[in-house]
């Protein structure tokens, strides 16, 4: 059973999608993300993955109001990341309803930070973000890349208590040409026990079948899911078949 989960990435206080992660491509697809939140709830998602763009692009939490009216609104699990770069943002993103947050940049750049997190709040509440291109980790809303490898990467914040991990391929993000399969699965052979949350090149339900056959956990998804090629009808028929 794959556990679904709906991206809304925020700008300004709406529903968006951009393309690689590129700002200039972005797309409005709703303005009011707290109602396409109940319509999920309604079709039996349980868990919803918030990004603050704004806040992403700015070093701080910019939309936790958004985040506050999904919460108040739904009984969905949110996850939320983007901007989350100090104790206070992680304070803000908590009292707003969050049960976890996600944490990319940070944990790149300032690690003792975000270990301090982990070791605070456990590794139920703090998801590990690890955006990937060509196998190197990226940062800051994708704009800059690092030097660190995926796979030491992701053994170091293992080995510091880490389970839950959101990979995003960034090369196959919003364009809808199917998720990396082959590098999901060589992250689980080696880490069997992570909780990885596949993200980025989901283009229509055989993507998320073809990865629930690889036995990844969770996947992020939403592109396909706003332009219409994933239904909520469809994803309520695997839920119900999960079941």
């Amino acid at each position: 059973m794959i556990e679904l989960i709906p991206a809304i990435d925020i700008i300004d206080g709406k529903c968006v999608r951009l393309s690689k992660g590129d700002y200039n491509s972005k797309k409005v697809y709703g303005e009011n993300p707290a109602e396409l939140a109940k319509e999920f709830e309604a079709h039996g998602i349980k868990r919803l993955h918030v990004v603050d763009l704004d806040g992403a692009a700015s070093h701080h939490i910019v939309n936790y109001r958004v985040l506050e009216q999904i919460t108040s609104s739904t009984s969905l699990i949110v996850d939320f990341g983007g901007g989350v770069k100090s104790d206070d943002d992680l304070r803000i993103a908590f009292e707003s309803g969050a049960q976890m947050v996600t944490g990319g940049s940070i944990a790149v750049k300032n690690p003792e930070l975000f270990s301090s997190w982990l070791a605070k709040y456990g590794s139920e509440r703090i998801i590990l973000g690890a955006d990937v291109k060509n196998r190197m980790i990226a940062v800051s809303g994708w704009m800059e890349s690092s030097n660190c490898e995926l796979f030491p990467f992701l053994g170091e914040y293992i080995a510091k208590g880490i389970n839950k991990v959101i990979c995003t391929d960034i090369d196959c993000d919003g364009m809808l040409q199917g998720p990396s399969i082959q590098l999901y699965k060589e992250i689980l052979q080696q880490y069997p026990d992570l909780y990885l949350i596949a993200s980025g090149g989901v283009s229509n339900m055989d993507d998320i079948y073809a990865l629930q056959e690889a036995e990844v956990p969770a996947v992020i998804f939403g592109k396909a899911l706003y332009e219409g090629r994933i239904s909520l009808k469809e994803l309520e028929k695997l839920i119900m078949s999960n079941h």
